[in-house]
């Protein structure tokens, strides 16, 4: 059980960390602040370095969102003492 809560983690951290990276590589590199960066994110926003950027951020925002669901889920049912079947 205790690694199953590690791996769930991890899992969570990796996913929220490689989400994090994403937005903040796609926000400098891609559209950055200013009028330069509007101008310049006409050029870059459709780049494969930006496409990838945004797909990594929304892949990853689905699975840390699921993580937490099923989390909150499993804490939730842990909490009100509903069996579970052995593993």
């Amino acid at each position: 059980m205790e690694v199953a809560i590690v791996k769930a983690v991890a899992s969570g951290v990796l996913a929220y960390s490689i989400h994090y990276g994403s937005i903040k590589l796609y926000s400098t590199l891609c559209v950055p602040d200013g009028m330069w960066g509007y101008l310049q994110g006409l050029l870059t926003t459709g780049s494969p370095m930006c496409q990838v950027a945004l797909t990594a951020a929304s892949q990853t925002q689905t699975s840390y969102s699921s993580l937490l669901l099923v989390g909150g889920s499993r804490f939730l049912i842990d909490m009100v003492g509903l069996p579970f079947p052995k593993e």
